[in-house]
């Protein structure tokens, strides 16, 4: 059985490794850093996806699922807002607020819900649109396109939250 105190000293090794800046050369190394970082995670993690279209977020989900054993296609869920997918043995909640335009927006359709995850993870793309209520324990990773390298990305961990 996992503890409490468990959790927190992955949450602590998951900070630590995902603390420097990451270049990667491809959706699929993109993919691969995602899914060991899913390999590692406790359940109850949300993570803020930060980056405009195109940097990333969504492949990093794809990476993000595999490693937790997702079996269904993992795509965007910008048109449905919530995707939920069951691992091998965590949930998957994949949240995209690109159409949200207020906070309360994202609370109005039950959204506390997936900030606190007892069974899963969650991933929120475009979290910074619900930044003022998102948990103070979010791991906040932001992407970037590495311009004149059209398929490389950077991934920055800049701190706690949003």
């Amino acid at each position: 059985m996992t503890t409490p105190l468990d959790n927190q000293r992955k949450i602590v090794f998951l900070k630590d490794f995902i603390s420097r800046d990451r270049y990667l050369k491809s959706a699929l190394e993109t993919q691969r850093f995602a899914a060991d970082i899913a390999s590692q995670v406790p359940a109850g993690t949300v993570f803020a996806l930060v980056g405009d279209l195109g940097t990333g977020k969504t492949t990093f989900a794809q990476g993000f699922a595999d490693g937790l054993g997702v079996t269904e296609h993992v795509g965007s869920p910008t048109f449905k807002l919530v995707s939920e997918y069951q691992g091998n043995e965590l949930m998957l909640y994949h949240v995209d607020c690109y159409r949200i335009n207020h906070p309360q927006d994202f609370l109005n359709i039950g959204g506390e819900n997936y900030l606190y995850p007892e069974d899963g993870v969650t991933l929120i793309e475009w979290a910074d649109r619900i930044d003022t209520i998102l948990p103070a324990e979010v791991i906040t990773l932001e992407f970037f396109r590495v311009p004149g390298k059209p398929n490389e990305r950077k991934i920055v961990f800049p701190g706690e939250t949003v």
